[in-house]
């Protein structure tokens, strides 16, 4: 058998991976190296100098690269991420188009700095479409031969809206743009934005990929391998480059994705059907629900539905009763990790939610618990 024939479970155990050697790790640890020995020709070896390249690096990437079906390059957080591919691709007068829901900080980056703030040269244009239905496609196809650049992020964040990624794309090519996916809410096990026909995938490692909640990471994967080079020159130009120590436990807690993710999708299903049920709960969003709006395209394009959910309660107070009478739901931003975790989304400002809109990060605490957890605070939230 070989690694193309491997089964997720077992890619992601063995990805990245050294040939192994005796007396050596499985994983080797991280290397701390600000120079490195370079004598001669320095174009003969990529590890020179800490801020161009690093092993621990270039192993992650290795193992992202085996799993996205492309070549990678990893950045310090998924924000330095978005905004590589959005300074290398854009172009003076370049028009994008994204999602009205999406990730917010990406957003403030297209609208408010490549559209007029410190990348006001740029001189950016903007376009923002609903992603249900065909707002997006629509979107494209009317401003084919402008639009530079689509942005997608698919399930959306927080509203798990699911976008058809390949009719998105085929309209982008067809409108000579390139298509990114923001993947991080499936991860490359659930969804293959790539093999979908998007020319370029951005991950926030810092949450589901690593999901032990400890550090902070991103990627960008890319079809086209000439789009390498130009994402590595700017991550060393302006220096944001990833930490090794952090690269070395990505790469560690790779190998326990999939069982993870499996045990998330299995129990964030028990918990959306929980809330779907329930008189007092509104809105509730999970692609995984026969009768979510996303479901029937998120059933043909993704191998699982996540561990995120979204559902609204009447106000904001019953959502801070609910936290305060939950035993197992922490209260916290980001989503992914081991521990069920979940958030009044309002708070922060940005996102056009409900007060009482929350976001919900099932963990991996047993599927029982967290059911007659939840039950218990919604009814102590409701009475």
């Amino acid at each position: 058998m070989t690694s193309r024939a491997w089964q997720d479970a077992t890619r992601v155990v063995r990805a990245g991976l050294p040939k192994a050697t005796p007396g050596a790790p499985y994983l080797p640890g991280p290397v701390f190296a600000a120079p490195f020995h370079a004598p001669g020709d320095p174009a003969q070896s990529p590890f020179t100098y800490g801020r161009f390249d690093n092993p621990t690096w270039s192993a992650y990437e290795q193992a992202l690269a085996e799993l996205e079906g492309g070549p990678c390059v990893l950045f310090p957080s998924g924000m330095a991420a978005s905004a590589a591919v959005l300074a290398t691709l854009l172009t003076p007068g370049s028009l994008l188009i994204m999602p009205e829901e999406s990730y917010y900080t990406t957003r403030v980056l297209a609208t408010q700095e490549f559209a007029g703030g410190w990348v006001a040269a740029q001189n950016v244009q903007v376009v923002q479409a609903p992603t249900s239905g065909s707002a997006l496609v629509d979107a494209v196809r009317a401003h084919s031969g402008r639009v530079r650049l689509v942005w997608l992020e698919t399930p959306t964040n927080p509203g798990l809206d699911v976008c058809d990624i390949a009719a998105l794309a085929d309209a982008a090519h067809a409108a000579g743009a390139l298509l990114v996916v923001d993947n991080t809410t499936a991860t490359p096990l659930l969804q293959q934005p790539l093999a979908l026909g998007a020319d370029l995938c951005v991950v926030s490692d810092t949450k589901a990929m690593t999901g032990h909640a400890d550090l902070v990471l991103g990627h960008v994967a890319v079809r086209d391998v000439s789009l390498v080079e130009s994402l590595r020159t700017w991550r060393t130009r302006l220096g944001v480059i990833p930490g090794p120590m952090e690269a070395w436990l990505a790469h560690r807690s790779l190998g326990t994705l999939h069982v993870r993710l499996m045990r998330q999708c299995a129990t964030a299903q028990r918990v959306a059907e929980l809330l779907a049920s329930h008189a007092g709960v509104t809105n509730v969003r999970y692609p995984g629900l026969p009768g979510d709006p996303a479901h029937e395209v998120a059933a043909r394009q993704m191998s699982g539905f996540g561990g995120v959910i979204s559902f609204t309660l009447p106000t904001a107070a019953e959502v801070e009763r609910f936290f305060a009478a939950s035993a197992l739901v922490y209260e916290a931003t980001s989503f992914g990790g081991l521990h069920t975790s979940a958030e009044r989304r309002a708070r922060w400002g940005g996102d056009v939610v409900a007060e009482g809109f929350v976001r919900l990060s099932v963990g991996l605490e047993d599927a029982d618990d967290l059911v007659q957890d939840i039950a218990s605070a919604l009814s102590a939230a409701l009475s």
